[in-house]
């Protein structure tokens, strides 16, 4: 029998994954929080997960290197999605991807078709696609991390950022002001592997299927 490969990301994905792989008669053999092993075993022989960046997700899949995957819908925007196939909504990881500037900053009088806006982000083809769509000009600032303090220093007039319940922002003085798109986390499975290995695959496909809470 042929080994599947699943790849996940350590943190909130891996925790609200661990019921779906449940339902699909997988358990994980070690807590990658508390492993540092980068492949992890399971209960099951034909199964094993992979722990990688939350952004590598797509690649590994895409190429190859995992045969399935669950990724962030902002990641799978971000990479581009060429050569996955999609099939589920997990509905887990949920949050949004909005648009914050600081705290006293009219957000209303600049953002209007024509008008120039500094913009830091991780997620720049998300941004580029939404000031675009309101007719406006950005100068993207990539940023990986802290997002929250580019406004802050004057380093941007504001972030594109995901958010979960709006703690950080309101902590470092900052206020949501408009909602992107909802980010919940899919299954994501390499296209050559659901043609070779669909009678593995397909199981796992219908059980996590079975598992999701819709709009929970």
């Amino acid at each position: 029998m042929s080994q599947i490969t699943i790849a996940l990301s350590k943190g909130r994905i891996f925790e609200e994954t661990v019921p779906l792989l449940q339902a699909a008669g997988i358990v994980p053999a070690e807590d990658p929080e508390s492993s540092r092993k980068l492949i992890i075993g399971t209960n099951r022989d034909d199964v094993r997960l992979i722990i990688v960046r939350a952004s590598d997700v797509p690649t590994y899949v895409e190429n190859g290197g995992a045969d399935l995957g669950i990724a962030g819908k902002d990641v799978l925007y971000e990479h581009g999605g060429v050569g996955l196939y999609q099939p589920l909504d997990l509905q887990i990881a949920r949050c949004k991807m909005m648009v914050a500037v600081r705290e006293g900053y009219d957000y209303t009088a600049v953002a209007r078709p024509g008008a120039r806006l500094k913009v830091a982000t991780k997620y720049t083809k998300i941004a580029r696609e939404h000031f675009a769509a309101k007719g406006m000009h950005v100068d993207l600032i990539k940023l990986y991390g802290s997002m929250e303090l580019a406004p802050l220093v004057g380093l941007a007039d504001a972030i594109v950022d995901l958010v979960s319940t709006g703690g950080t922002l309101r902590a470092n003085h900052l206020v949501a002001v408009e909602e992107i798109m909802p980010i919940s986390s899919r299954l994501v499975i390499n296209q050559a592997s659901l043609k070779l290995k669909r009678s593995q695959i397909q199981p796992i496909i219908d059980a996590f299927a079975g598992a999701v809470t819709p709009g929970k």
